[in-house]
C-alpha cells in the first residue's frame, strides 16, 4: 500500500473532513477522494459514511484505523533505519514512562554514548499502555516501564525490584495531618494496595501524577507520600526526609519490554546498558 494513502485515510480521520484534510495536507479535495476511493478499493468495503457534517467511520474503518496507524510508524522507522547518521551502523528506538527517565534512563543514554558510539538512539515518553503497544506493533524496539502484561510475541524481563516506601518530611516531631498526605500515582497496581492498607483513608487534598513534582511539592509545603525507595535515598540520609515507622511497603518493579522479534545482538548491548544504568540509579 502507498504510505501517503495511509497518512491521507489518518488526517480525514483527525480531521472529520475531507475539506479540512486536505487543507492539512496541500492537497486539493479530489486528490484526498481519489486517495480514499483507492483506499476502499483495496480493501473492498468503504472505509467513511460522508456527509454534510463531514466524514465518519465505517465499522470497517475502524477496524483499520489501527492497522494505518502502525503502517505509518513502521514506515517512519524504516525512514529512521535507512538514513542512518554518519558513523552508525544502526538505530535503537527506546520508550519508557515519564517516572523512569529520571535518573534511570538518564544514565543509559549518557552508558550508550560512552560504550556504544557506534548505535543512534530514539527515544520518547509516553504511557506504558501506549508503550506496550508500540513494542507489540513494531514501531518501537524497546520499552522500560513498570507494569508489564503479558501480550504475543513481547518480551519482559525483570530489569530491578523496587520498593514504593512512605516517608514524610523533617523533624518528625512537627505533627502532619491527614490532608498533609500526598497521593501519587503509581498505577492502578498500587491504588488497589493502599486502598486495603489505608480503608479508611479519607481522599487526598492534593493528588500528583508525577512522583519528583510531588516530592519537591511536600518538601516545600511538608507532607508525607508514597515514593520510590531508591529515589529518596539521599533525601533520606541528609535527614530531610524520614521514613513512617510501621508502615506498609509495595513493591514498584521495573521491566525491560522488547520484541521476540527484536536483533540479539543489538538487544544484548541495550540491556547490558540499562543494567549498568539501573545500578548507578539504585
Amino acid at each position: 500500500m502507498d504510505i501517503s494513502v495511509a497518512r491521507t485515510f489518518l488526517e480525514v480521520v483527525k480531521t472529520g473532513s475531507f475539506v479540512s484534510a486536505a487543507a492539512n495536507l496541500n492537497l486539493t479535495q479530489t486528490a484526498v477522494s481519489a486517495r480514499i476511493r483507492v483506499l476502499e478499493d483495496q480493501l473492498d468495503r468503504p472505509v467513511f459514511i460522508r456527509n454534510k457534517a463531514g466524514a465518519k467511520l465505517t465499522p470497517a474503518g475502524e477496524q483499520f484505523l489501527r492497522f494505518a496507524t502502525t503502517l505509518v510508524q513502521v514506515w517512519a522507522r524504516a525512514q529512521r533505519a535507512v538514513a542512518l547518521p554518519p558513523g552508525r551502523e544502526t538505530v535503537v528506538t527506546v520508550g519508557a514512562e515519564l517516572s523512569l527517565w529520571s535518573p534511570l534512563l538518564r544514565h543509559w543514554l549518557l552508558w550508550m554514548r560512552r560504550e556504544c558510539p557506534e548505535i543512534a538512539v530514539s527515544t520518547q515518553i509516553d504511557a506504558s499502555e501506549r508503550l506496550m503497544e508500540q513494542v507489540q506493533e513494531g514501531s518501537l524496539d524497546v520499552a522500560v516501564l513498570y507494569a508489564a502484561p503479558s501480550r504475543p510475541g513481547v518480551i519482559a524481563e525483570l530489569l530491578f525490584e523496587e520498593k514504593l516506601v512512605l516517608v514524610r518530611t523533617t523533624p518528625t516531631s512537627a505533627p502532619l495531618a491527614p490532608e498533609d498526605h500526598v497521593q501519587i500515582d503509581w498505577g492502578e497496581e498500587f491504588a488497589a494496595s493502599y486502598q486495603a492498607a489505608f480503608p479508611d483513608q479519607p481522599n487526598a487534598v492534593v493528588s500528583i501524577g508525577y512522583g519528583p513534582l510531588a516530592l519537591d511539592y511536600i518538601l516545600a509545603t511538608g507532607g508525607s507520600g508514597y515514593f520510590r525507595k531508591g529515589f529518596v535515598r539521599s533525601y533520606l540520609e541528609e535527614g530531610r526526609l524520614a521514613l513512617v515507622p510501621g508502615s506498609p511497603e509495595f513493591s514498584y518493579s521495573a521491566y525491560v519490554v522488547h520484541s521476540t522479534k527484536a536483533d540479539p545482538g543489538v538487544m544484548d548491548r541495550i540491556r547490558a546498558g540499562l543494567r549498568a544504568a539501573a545500578a548507578i540509579a539504585a
